[in-house]
């Protein structure tokens, strides 16, 4: 994209992306859609803008000014999926903000009507980061986060991985958890490197457990720095 951009996307839970994103740029923003589950199959860009405002699918591919003119070719089913959000927070006005639809497991990844795997592709060979990321009770990869991910292995170096609500277990859990995590990716990218991990309870809520406190807020410090380098 031709500003500085980050993609984030996670299996399942809309809720902790959408969260995730809330934190970030420090307030709600038009058209949000918080749940448990991915209640909509949606692709949210979040812009800078003076004034909040959702721009259509369609009326944002048109946009010469903006960089999705490349989207028009997936067609009107992926483009009713798409839509541009504007509103006034200072880290829009350095980075786009691109908040994907949670990843499906099992017979609901049927349900999609357009070519999914090839829009996240575009959007991963042009976002600057890809944050990926995982809740601490739930670390199944389905089948289509595993070919979304094998996807974009050329892209490595611009992946982070977030274990999010990593204060909702205690010390020694997390380190299972941990381990068991880097096991699967391993498996998954079939690469001799893995993706940095970074630990965290991103949102706006107390931590559960402050065992590791110190810990995740240097992880969490060192994320918003990945991010700021943008």
């Amino acid at each position: 994209l031709s500003s500085s951009s980050c993609l984030s996307f996670t299996q399942d839970n809309k809720l902790q992306k959408t969260s995730f994103i809330k934190y970030l740029v420090g307030r709600d923003f038009p058209g949000i859609r918080v749940g448990p589950e991915p209640t909509t199959d949606r692709f949210t860009a979040i812009l800078g803008g003076p004034n909040d405002k959702i721009v259509p699918g369609a009326a944002l591919c048109s946009q010469q000014d903006r960089p999705f003119t490349g989207l028009s070719p997936f067609g009107n089913n992926f483009l009713s999926r798409l839509e541009g959000v504007e509103l006034d927070s200072p880290i829009l006005f350095n980075v786009t903000l691109v908040d994907t639809p949670g990843i499906l497991s099992g017979q609901k990844q049927r349900s999609r009507n357009y070519d999914y795997e090839n829009v996240m592709k575009w959007f991963g060979e042009r976002a600057d980061l890809i944050i990926v990321m995982f809740d601490a009770h739930k670390l199944d990869i389905s089948d289509e986060l595993k070919r979304v991910m094998e996807l974009l292995i050329p892209h490595l170096d611009k992946i982070r991985i977030v274990l999010n609500k990593a204060d909702s277990v205690s010390t020694q859990q997390l380190m299972r958890v941990y381990g068991a995590l880097m096991w699967s990716l391993g498996k998954v990218m079939n690469t001799p490197e893995v993706c940095r991990v970074y630990m965290g309870s991103f949102w706006d809520a107390p931590l559960q457990n402050t065992e590791q406190a110190e810990l995740l807020q240097r992880e969490e410090m060192d994320l918003l720095q990945d991010i700021m380098r943008l």
